[in-house]
C-alpha cells in the first residue's frame, strides 16, 4: 500500500513540478521577476511542493519495496 501511495505522490509531484516551471515562464511572472527580482509566489509554491512531494513520493515507494528472506 505504501508503495502505491508512493507512486501516486511522486506522479503527483512531478505534474506541480511541471506546471510551476511552466507558470515561472508566464507572462506575469516575468513581469514580476523584472519589477522584483524574483517569480510570483504562486509559482515558488508549485515548485516546492511538487518537489516536496516528489522527495516523499519517492522515499515511500523505495521504502514500500518488500523484502522476502
Amino acid at each position: 500500500m505504501n508503495r502505491l501511495a508512493g507512486f501516486i505522490l511522486l506522479g503527483v509531484g512531478v505534474v506541480l513540478l511541471v506546471w510551476g516551471f511552466n507558470a515561472a515562464h508566464s507572462a506575469g511572472s516575468e513581469i514580476s521577476k523584472f519589477f522584483n527580482g524574483a517569480p510570483t509566489d504562486r509559482s515558488l509554491w508549485l515548485i516546492l511542493g511538487g518537489a516536496v512531494s516528489s522527495v516523499l513520493g519517492l522515499s515511500l515507494a523505495w521504502s514500500g519495496t518488500s523484502r522476502r528472506a
